[in-house]
């Protein structure tokens, strides 16, 4: 799917707002209607970039589904309840996650990885020292049942998709 900067998006990004992470800045930056979210994913995946993280622009009404968002902005920032392309994306999330390759599973994997065994503070030191050690999915696959044992299942849903995806 491909998406445009709505007007709102293009403000807040001028205004440098809040609800724009550093990460998503960098990601927004690169839709401009003529770019799939794949290829938008595949050039930001070394920052951490998810799909959740676009479906997040799409949410605040910064980005728009088609073509020149700019001149459909009004139609479309102010209907919040898209609901006819929300099956669509999730349709095709399924494709995507499913032809992701390890590499690419691995980038979206990792931050998640660190982000919660560094929460672990120091009970967890030895858990983050090996995930940062690990070199591959298989490597953070093999980590995952000792990371939900010390997290809990709940907390590492995003992460075994991500791994597992």
């Amino acid at each position: 799917m491909r998406y445009s900067k709505t007007e709102s998006g293009q403000q807040a990004f001028k205004a440098r707002s809040t609800l724009l992470s550093a990460r998503q800045r960098s990601a927004f930056i690169l839709f401009d209607g003529g770019k799939s979210n794949l290829q938008v994913l595949a050039a930001t995946a070394g920052l951490g970039i998810t799909q959740l993280d676009i479906d997040y622009l799409v949410e605040q009404g910064f980005l728009v589904a088609g073509g020149t968002a700019l001149a459909a902005n009004d139609s479309t920032s102010h209907d919040s309840n898209s609901l006819p392309t929300d099956p669509l994306d999730a349709a095709s999330q399924a494709v995507i996650v499913s032809t992701r390759t390890p590499q690419e599973r691995y980038s979206a994997a990792m931050p998640i990885a660190t982000k919660l065994t560094a929460g672990l503070g120091l009970r967890g030191f030895r858990l983050n020292l090996a995930v940062e050690a690990a070199s591959g999915v298989e490597g953070l696959l093999a980590l995952l049942p000792k990371i939900q044992d010390a997290v809990g299942t709940k907390a590492c849903v995003a992460l075994a998709q991500a791994l597992k995806g």
